[in-house]
């Protein structure tokens, strides 16, 4: 059986604090949604573009370590230009966790972290982008 990913999570030790940082780098609009805990639904961008949804929500543990190994899926953002989204991301008070690097025959990726510690990719298409 083929599956095929249909929704992301953040989890943040105050989801609150991150809200901004996800609408200002990416343009993304959380609504707040009834749950048991603290839970925003994600829309990170129109319907009528390729893509998926995801939610925000309270960390059920601790805070990941600083060069600790993922335990998680990674998710790669898509940019336009990434020289400015690094940019932004130091800006926000996010962090670089790798600088630029070449994906043959598709474009330049690098790794981010968000105020809380959560790691994200950031990948610009195109040949001539190093």
């Amino acid at each position: 059986m083929l599956s095929r990913l249909a929704y992301f999570e953040i989890h943040a030790t105050e989801p609150e604090r991150l809200i901004d940082f996800y609408t200002r780098l990416f343009g993304w609009r959380f609504e707040k949604f009834d749950q048991p805990r603290d839970y925003w639904k994600i829309v990170s961008g129109p319907g009528q573009r390729a893509g998926i949804n995801g939610g925000l929500t309270t960390r059920p543990g601790t805070s990941p370590l600083r060069m600790q190994a993922f335990n998680a899926f990674v998710c790669i953002m898509m940019v336009d230009t990434l020289e400015v989204a690094l940019e932004q991301v130091i800006a926000l008070g996010g962090k670089i966790v790798e600088q630029q690097m070449p994906v043959p025959g598709v474009g330049s990726l690098s790794y981010a972290q968000d105020p809380d510690g959560n790691v994200f990719g950031l990948m610009q298409t195109g040949e001539d982008v190093l």
